[in-house]
């Protein structure tokens, strides 16, 4: 994402995101050339909370991942997805513990060196 994107996600309210995301799922079903009554029966929904939704009013996340999943556009959810970050320290104590030489297998075998 784009700083630019992010400021203006971020500047926006969350009555603006909710119709923004409204607008989104409107469009979705426009573009599969699907009725309300037809998107809102294969949710499970009604079709006044579709409406709800597509005017940007207060719908439950439930409701939301429902409808995305019908119209076919989960691929939104990769932006929650968490990426599992190793701390500076972690990472030192972890190279610290890597192995850092190898022994030949002759000295494996019997315990004793050459030497």
């Amino acid at each position: 994402m784009t700083d630019k994107a992010f400021g203006m996600w971020y500047a926006m309210s969350d009555q603006a995101l909710a119709r923004q995301i409204g607008a989104f799922v409107k469009h979705q079903r426009l573009e599969q050339n699907k009725t309300q009554d037809a998107l809102s029966h294969e949710a499970g929904i009604s079709r006044s909370t579709l409406s709800l939704l597509e005017r940007g009013e207060a719908v439950t996340l439930a409701t939301l991942i429902q409808v995305l999943r019908v119209l076919g556009q989960l691929q939104v959810m990769d932006a929650f997805e968490v990426q599992q970050t190793i701390s500076p320290l972690a990472l030192a104590k972890a190279e610290q513990k890597k192995r850092k030489r190898a022994r030949s297998s002759k000295t494996q075998e019997t315990g004793k060196s050459d030497w």
